[in-house]
């Protein structure tokens, strides 16, 4: 799935797509990572690949989930903005200007997964980005743990603050999953888990005895 003929499939065999390709998959392999890593990177091709048949441009979303957290320093608030960018001036040459803009597009997305109705590669793309929240509850909680582990520099008072939100943000979204049937699937439980979680980070913020 990580593999440089699956991006060629994409973005086609040449010095510069090769070159492109290592710095993409060196990204995704930072030493300070420990949930956006590799893996995550082949869970959401996976995962893409699955529900491309959603998709209104199939390609422009399997190249957009390969950016889509290429920038990530947990001291940063504009990962997204960065790793859009990123993919803007990395494709370059590579890809038409309409598919450059449209990978722009669906990576900005991923900061808020709230696609507009209608968008089919939103849809795609934020639904596979989301489904690790629908996990068994031991991969939910590796996910979790590995998640805290990225923001180790934060103290367990400001990260539980900062956790906390972004857990409300999800659970507060008109749905978690637009396509019907990931939303049909994975709601339920993505929602257990996000609650259960909560759940866990209150009691330790606000302790009983």
């Amino acid at each position: 799935m990580i593999s440089f003929a699956t991006w060629a499939q994409l973005a086609g065999d040449s010095p510069t797509s090769r070159t492109e390709w290592a710095a993409v998959v060196g990204s995704w392999s930072e030493p300070h990572r420990r949930y956006h890593v590799l893996a995550h990177l082949a869970a959401v091709l996976g995962i893409v690949g699955e529900l491309a048949g959603h998709a209104a441009d199939p390609a422009a979303v399997r190249l957009a989930a390969w950016y889509h957290d290429v920038a990530y320093d947990p001291t940063r608030e504009d990962n997204e903005r960065v790793s859009a960018a990123r993919a803007r001036i990395g494709l370059l040459g590579l890809v038409d200007d309409a598919t450059r803009t449209e990978v722009e597009r669906l990576v900005l997305l991923t900061a808020g997964h709230d696609p507009a109705p209608g968008d089919a590669n939103g849809a795609v793309l934020c639904d596979a980005d989301l489904a690790v929240l629908a996990g068994p509850a031991e991969a939910y909680a590796a996910y979790a743990s590995a998640v805290r582990e990225e923001y180790g520099h934060l103290s367990d008072e400001v990260f539980t603050a900062g956790r906390t939100a972004v857990l409300q943000q999800l659970l507060a979204l008109p749905a978690l999953y637009r396509l019907p049937e990931t939303a049909a699937q994975w709601t339920d439980r993505a929602r257990a888990n996000l609650t259960a979680e909560l759940g866990l980070l209150r009691n330790r913020a606000h302790p009983i005895g």
